[in-house]
């Protein structure tokens, strides 16, 4: 049996994309905190991660500390990938960490993206490409950790992060 991510058919993956390579691109109205991806794959540890080939590495998103979900087969690239690229003004959330949301209305034709900041903790940085007016140049593996990303996207931090800083002294608290 081959693993797979689910896409809302309200969204199609994978053509070109406005940030870079492949992306997400919503084909109908899509509302607030409506599911837009369910992200599929197996779960392996960082260490298993790190062994794969560069290009199924691509296909993961972390799920908790040391484990993620990735495609662990060349034949499940394609179906597990999401094509989600980062911007520093996303318009998709999570709501657990699996499950992808709106973090607000989007209009057919607006390509879906997330901020990596809410799901990777991780040693190491990347370039930023998404050309938004807030464009951080650099997105870095701990940017989770941003008091100024925490009070802009609340609750759709991937559900490990948000115990990380909602549970320490002086945190925000779920509302």
């Amino acid at each position: 049996m081959i693993v797979s991510s689910r896409i809302s058919p309200k969204a199609r993956k994978g053509g070109p994309s406005s940030i870079e390579g492949r992306g997400l691109v919503a084909v109908a109205p899509i509302a607030r905190d409506e599911v837009v991806a369910i992200k599929g794959g197996h779960i392996v540890s960082t260490a298993e991660l790190g062994a794969l080939p560069e290009p199924l590495r691509q296909s993961e998103v972390q799920i908790a500390d040391g484990f993620h979900l990735a495609a662990v087969a060349e034949e499940e690239y394609e179906p597990v990938m999401l094509f989600l690229n980062h911007s520093c003004e996303p318009n998709v959330g999570f709501a657990g960490n699996i499950v992808l949301v709106a973090m607000r209305d989007v209009e057919p034709g607006e390509e879906l993206a997330t901020d990596y900041a809410l799901f990777d903790d991780y040693d190491g940085a990347m370039e930023c490409r998404c050309g938004t007016p807030s464009c951080r140049g650099v997105v870095d593996g701990r940017d989770w950790r941003r008091p100024e990303l925490q009070r802009r996207y609340g609750p759709y931090f991937s559900w490990y992060l948000l115990r990380r800083f909602w549970s320490r002294p002086g945190g925000r608290t779920a509302e």
